[in-house]
């Protein structure tokens, strides 16, 4: 038996119709007697075509303002965005904090704190059902700027209490976002069907315990003493410091909410989502990243008050 070459076996080598298809197979099809003029031509087309493909590849990639559509990159520069109103709301919110401290008064207001949580909660509420049929910047940059007077003001609270802390509770959770986001970017964590399970009803068994222990927080039931109800209590169960365990799961819970995050804006990239859809990713990254800085903030308070 002769041996067969199997890239042969290649269409082109096998059909005399199927030679039509390929670039200058017309003019392959009639070697056997074109006319001088029409291999001329064809070798002008080929040639054209050449330059095309030459100059597509040597144009700038489009981007998220040619196409309009949502890109990872125009994402995060959009999540900037947020975070840079944030900053500079959250400076604002530092100051009027600590404004009234002064001999006769040596407490800061907590104004700040309350009215950036209130209208946080309200815009991030209307940014994101709003969403749900038209997406509004706008919306998007009054829950940034009254979460950023949220931040600052409860950071400037908690620093008067115990120095330092906001430094540490800042880089704890660069860290982990940056941690997080690597392991994403490298492929090593995704998010599946079944850890989303455990997630969600992780989150709505915190989210119970949570609107218990402020309600015994706020009608000062003996049980919940401290500045954290329950979480406050290093012996409420054998001895365990429950509030610093749960803030360590709850850190966790976050991160993975970042995991979250981080494949809805990829996957908002492959569906060719409009270009506007990207504030929607902005704004969840900011939720969870916020969510994850007071849980820390939370967390060390609680360590350097029991000490």
């Amino acid at each position: 038996m002769a041996f067969k070459n199997p890239a042969f076996d290649n269409p082109a080598f096998q059909d005399q119709r199927a030679v039509q298809t390929y670039p200058g197979g017309q003019n392959a099809a009639r070697l056997g007697g074109p006319t001088q003029s029409a291999t001329a031509q064809q070798a002008a087309t080929d040639a054209a075509a050449q330059a095309r493909l030459e100059g597509m590849y040597a144009s700038p990639a489009a981007g998220a303002i040619e196409t309009d559509r949502m890109t990872v990159e125009d994402t995060v520069w959009k999540t900037v965005g947020l975070f840079a109103i944030l900053l500079v709301t959250a400076v604002g919110g530092w100051l009027w904090t600590m404004a009234p401290v002064s001999a006769l008064n040596p407490s800061p207001t907590i104004i700040p704190w309350i009215v950036g949580m209130i209208g946080g909660l309200v815009f991030a509420l209307a940014f994101f059902i709003t969403a749900l049929k038209k997406v509004r910047p706008l919306l998007a940059f009054a829950y940034a700027a009254f979460e950023g007077l949220f931040v600052g003001g409860i950071s400037a609270y908690f620093e008067f209490l115990w120095p330092g802390i906001v430094f540490q509770a800042t880089l704890a959770t660069l860290v982990v976002v940056g941690v997080t986001l690597a392991l994403f970017a490298s492929g090593k964590i995704r998010a599946s069907k079944r850890a989303t399970k455990i997630f969600m009803i992780a989150m709505i068994g915190y989210l119970v315990f949570s609107l218990v222990n402020l309600g015994l927080m706020i009608f000062n039931v003996p049980i919940a003493g401290g500045a954290f109800g329950l979480l406050s209590q290093p012996s409420f169960l054998f001895g365990i410091p429950w509030g610093v365990l749960i803030g360590v799961f709850v850190v966790i819970m976050a991160a993975y909410s970042l995991v979250l995050n981080f494949d809805d804006v990829q996957r908002g990239v492959r569906n060719g989502n409009p270009r506007v859809v990207g504030w929607v990713g902005a704004a969840g990254i900011m939720v969870t990243v916020v969510w994850l800085y007071v849980e820390i903030l939370r967390i060390l308070a609680i360590a350097r008050g029991s000490n």
